[in-house]
Formats: structure tokens, sequence, C-alpha cells
């Protein structure tokens, strides 16, 4: 005798179940190779074909080869079985692979719980309102699959997903207070796997030509950021990251040791701001320049970026302050000048050459004047530059003279080293987007900048941007408006139109209250919110205790509205009592255990005028009762009213 989760799989339940695989697989086709997409798409149609069709199912020596091809493919494209990524990818795998060999309700109650499971991972890729809206319809299918699973053919489907739909409103209260009374901590609740980071995209700690144009073709959201006062000036908005001061020829990259604390003179007030920073896996900041009142869990380096003591890896929030005019100290460590001087040997010589000719009888400012009047003259700024060969600086400025801000930034600090001025590169972002909405300043990836530091006896080290001299445009008024129609800007940047700016504002202000408030609802969030219910000092042991108290509250609510519901009562019934009240107030009995037939009998004998009216009720009942149709119903309902 088979027991229940053995039993043979009602076929109109399948369909129920290739709706749940697809539902929680079909997101992560984006993440995944294209290969793995084809693969567990084919096994999908595959197995629905077999179920249309009435076949048999393939037996263990196709599933067999099947697992381990997958799982070798899996093995080749991650190079490991574990992780985030070749994880999920099983998991993917697995699922469509079960539906081949679906044949009890056991097989079936495998596919619910890795449905339900495979929701969870999408939360590893994207945290979108998107992707919330998507898995809370999943969760409804896939509760609704599991009550098909158990309610039998009878009912209709709309019936399976009324019923899901209550349990998963009545789920929410316990959400809620899962969501705002479980104890926070810093961090993810769980360690997640080394790759679980991969892919974010942001400003590197390295540049070599064309990297930064590369990013620049990237619309995702960097960094927000709000003032508390008035916007600043965007040609003065220079978000500091990476200094790079070792140059191999090639790629520009940052000095590995240790570097003196940078002194600096404050020539304007301080402006606060609130910084919103995307996960970008590095340790800086993108502080405006020139940073102060820094938060206590950060550092100041001595190159003036602001660094914290792990890498960024989800969304966080920082309060700091800024001095947009300042000066460095004009004094500096020989060795950070002399290493701001370095060359790499037998490089760039038409390049050193010329620098060699700019400084005979000019001053270090004069030598500046003179390479930002060569970009301004016969140069080009643009994302398609010609490929550079071995000696990169000479080709861009004697050849092609097209390139991007890295380019510039390259050339420029060259220049100034080979005339014996210390320089040095400086990467990060420039400007950003206002969103009126919610007063939130948006920098993009495409906002990602270069520029120059130079070092002035009795100035100290001086911002020069040479892009400016080449392009103004893009410094005073943005990307989009520097470069030539046709370049590959992101078509969010492109469009220019009102009214589709109008609704990118909207939906991005959407987004920002949802991380703000939602996924940025942290453990001082959470102190905060408890203050003001009068629970200030909180620990984790009263927090448990808060929320089991609140859990069992809503439990002991949940079961009494359940077992205390007035059954909604029939409504022809209803009608009946109706007409029988009315009898009772003209004075005619009515016992519960007399039939409406026998009643009519004694309302024509003791109330004659009563019995034509009340005998077209008692007709219209019967037939009512019996045949429940909306026409009868309302044939009932209007002998009741007629009876007045």
């Amino acid at each position: 005798m088979s027991t229940p989760a053995r039993e043979a799989l009602d076929r109109h339940a399948t369909p129920w179940l290739f709706a749940t695989a697809l539902a929680t697989t079909a997101p992560h086709f984006i993440h995944q190779p294209p290969w793995l997409s084809v693969l567990t798409g084919a096994m999908l149609l595959w197995a629905v074909w077999l179920w249309w069709k009435d076949r048999r199912l393939p037996g263990r020596w196709i599933l067999i080869p099947l697992v381990g091809a997958g799982s070798a493919g899996i093995l080749l494209e991650f190079h490991t079985l574990f992780g985030r990524d070749a994880g999920v990818a099983m998991l993917v795998m697995f699922m469509t692979m079960k539906l081949l060999e679906l044949k009890s309700r056991r097989d079936a109650m495998v596919i619910v719980t890795l449905g339900y499971f495979l929701l969870l991972t999408h939360y590893l890729y994207s945290q979108s309102i998107p992707t919330g809206i998507w898995l809370l319809a999943a969760m409804w299918l896939v509760t609704a699959t599991l009550i098909r699973l158990h309610g039998g053919p009878t009912s209709q489907p709309r019936d399976f997903l009324r019923y899901a739909g209550v349990l998963c409103l009545q789920a929410i209260p316990f959400m809620l207070v899962l969501y705002l009374l479980f104890p926070r901590i810093s961090g993810p609740l769980w360690g997640l796997p080394s790759d679980a980071y991969a892919g974010k995209t942001g400003l590197s700690d390295t540049m070599t030509p064309g990297s930064i144009a590369q990013l620049v073709q990237n619309a995702d959201i960097a960094f927000r950021v709000r003032f508390d006062g008035p916007l600043p000036p965007k040609q003065k908005l220079y978000w500091r990251g990476p200094v790079m001061e070792q140059f191999d020829g090639t790629t520009w990259q940052p000095y590995k040791g240790r570097h003196p604390a940078p002194q600096l003179d404050s020539m304007s007030p301080p402006i606060a701001y609130e910084t919103t920073l995307e996960a970008h896996n590095q340790r800086w900041l993108l502080a405006l320049d020139a940073p102060g009142n820094l938060p206590a869990e950060t550092s100041l380096s001595g190159t003036l970026t602001v660094n914290t003591a792990n890498a960024i890896n989800e969304r966080q929030r920082f309060r700091l302050s800024a001095s947009l005019d300042y000066r460095f100290n004009a004094s500096e460590d020989p060795l950070v000048l002399r290493r701001n001087l370095v060359l790499p040997a037998n490089s760039n010589p038409q390049t050193r050459a010329l620098a060699a000719q700019w400084r005979v009888g000019n001053t270090p400012e004069g030598v500046i004047s003179k390479a930002l009047g060569l970009f301004a003259a016969d140069f080009t700024y643009t994302l398609y530059p010609p490929l550079l060969g071995r000696h990169s600086v000479d080709d861009f400025l004697f050849r092609s003279k097209r390139g991007f801000c890295e380019h510039y930034a390259a050339a420029f600090v060259t220049l100034m080293r080979a005339a014996d001025i210390p320089a040095r590169v400086v990467g990060g972002y420039q400007g950003g987007e206002f969103n009126p909405l919610d007063q939130y300043l948006v920098v993009r990836q495409s906002d990602a900048h270069a520029w120059a530091e130079v070092w002035l006896d009795g100035k100290g080290w001086v911002r020069v941007d040479p892009t400016a001299a080449v392009s103004p445009d893009r410094i005073e008024t943005g990307i989009a408006n520097a470069l030539a129609f046709g370049e590959p800007l992101p078509m969010l940047i492109q469009i220019r139109a009102d009214w589709i700016r109008t609704l990118r504002y909207r939906w991005e202000a959407i987004n920002n209250a949802w991380n703000q408030n939602i996924l940025g609802y942290d453990p001082q969030r959470q102190r905060e919110l408890l203050a003001r219910l009068g629970l200030a000092d909180t620990d984790w042991r009263s927090l448990v205790i808060a929320l089991g108290g609140t859990c069992g509250l809503l439990v002991a609510g949940l079961m009494a509205w359940t077992l205390y519901k007035r059954p909604e009562r029939d409504p022809v019934v209803r009608l009946w009592h109706k007409a029988l009240r009315q009898l009772a107030r003209r004075k005619v009995d009515c016992a519960p255990w007399e039939t409406p037939l026998d009643l009519a009998r004694r309302v024509r004998e003791q109330r004659p005028e009563l019995a034509e009216p009340f005998q077209r009720v008692v007709d219209a009942y019967l037939v009512a009762r019996y045949g429940n149709t909306d026409e009868h119903l309302k044939t009932l309902r209007d002998a009741v009213a007629q009876l007045r």
C-alpha cells in the first residue's frame, strides 16, 4: 500500500508546477550563462511537451547523464560547484530536471520546496522594487500550487488563487512585525560566499587608456547626495576617489606605501551633506573635495581620499562635510615629491622633448598654461579614441589627438613630470544630476572622471582638470552635452525630452525612498524608531521579548477571528426569515419546525388577506431554495417586498 507522498500525481495539477518552475527560475536567466539558460529552457519545454502528449517520462539512463553534463558545465563555467553563482545555477538546473521525473505528489512537493528556496536567491542579485513585486507574485503562485496539490481537481483555479491570496495577506502583519522588531545587525544576516559581490560596477583602483570611457557607458547610480543647504555649482563638485601616483607606461595605480597625513587650510565655510553610496567593493568613500568631519568608521589618507576599514559591499549612508575652496599646506615630504616625478625609462620620448622645451624660461604655472593651451587648440573629446601603441602618450599627443578624460589626465601628468613638476592622477566622479522631486543629487557611473594635481611651491597640491580645456561643457553642464551626437552614451542619459526626464525623476525618487526607508532600515534607524515608541536603550533580549509577545498577540487575534467568525448566511434563507418576521408583526405565530407549505395553509385559514402574497413568497422560496439561481433569488426578493 502506497503512502500519500507516493500517490500518483493528478495530471491537471502538473501545469501549476510548470508555472511555479518558470516563475521562480526565469529572472535568473539574466545572470546565468546563455548555455545554461538554453539548457534549462529546453528541459522545461521538453517536460511540457511530454505532459501535453501524455508521453512516458525519460528514464534514469537519460537523467543521470543530463545531471552529470549540467554539473560539469557549471564546474567549467564557474570553476567551482559552490558560491553564489554556481550554487544558484545548480538549483535552477535541478528545478527543471525535476520536472522530467514528475510522477508522484512527493516529486511535486520537492518542486514547491525548491520554488520557495529559489525565491530567496533572487535577493542575492537585486533588492529593487520590481524584484520585490515579482517575488510576491511568485510566492502567491507557489502557495496556490501547494494548495492545489492538496485541494483536488474539483475546485476552480480562482479558488486556489483566492485562498493563497488570503494566506499571504494574513502573513503581512507578521512580516511587518519581523521587519520592524527583529534585531538588526550591520551587514548581511548570513555570511555570503566569496563571489557574492562579483560583477559590481564602479571606479577601479587602476587607470588605463579607455577604462573610464567604458565605465561612462553605464547609467547605473554610483551614489546619491543630499545637501543640508543650497546645491553647490556643478563645476565645484569633484568627488574624490583613488589618487594614482605610479605609472608603468600603460597603467596608473595608487602608491601602496604609507603617506604623510595631509595638512589643509579651509578657505570657505564647510557644507554638510549625506551621501548614500552604492556597493562598489572598494574602500574609498568618494567624498567631496576637500572632506572634513569624517564619520567615526572612516579615515583620511595622505592623498586626501576618505577610506573605510572594509570594502563597501552593501549600500551605506555617511554624514560628511566639505570645504569647496581649500589649499594644501605648502610643505610636503620630499619622498612624495620625488615619487610624483618618476616616469618609466625610455618611454614617450616626444613628450619628454616637448616638456623639456617648455621648461626652458617658464615657471611651473607657465608650463601648465602651455599644456592646457595645447589641449584646447586641436584635440577632440570622445569615447571613440583609436588604439595607442607602446608610447601611448606620444601617440595621443602627436598623432590621434582624440581621447577621453583619462587620456588627458595621463598625458597632462606625464608632461608635468617630464617638465620636473610633481604631478599625479586623481580618479573619481564629477558633477551629478539634481532630482527636484526628492532633493537628491544623483551621481551615475557615467559621471566618472579623472583629473590631475600638480605641486606648486607656496601653494601645495593644486587641482588642474585638463578635460575642461578641451570640453568645458563636461565640467559645467555634464557628460551628455560634452560629447558629439552618436557617442555611445546610455539611452537614459541621451534622452532629454522633458516628460521622459520627469518620469525618470519620479521613478528614481521612488527607488530612493525604497532604498532609504526600507532597505536602509539599519540598527541605528531601528533604535530611533523604538525610542519614538518609548523603548529606548533596548538590547537584543528585549527585542526578542517584544517580537515574541507581538507575534503571540497576532496569532491569538487571528485564531479568535477564525474561530468566532460568523458563517455567511444563505441569501435565500435570509429572505425567508425576513418574511417570517413580517408575519410575526401581523400576529401570525411561526413555529420553527413548521414547513413552508403547512405555514401557507395556516395563513390562509387565519389571515385570508395575506394568503395570496404569502403563497407567492412560499412558491418563490421553494424554487429559489432548490434552484439557487440569481433569477429565482430576484423573484423571491420581489415577493417578500410585496408581502409588506
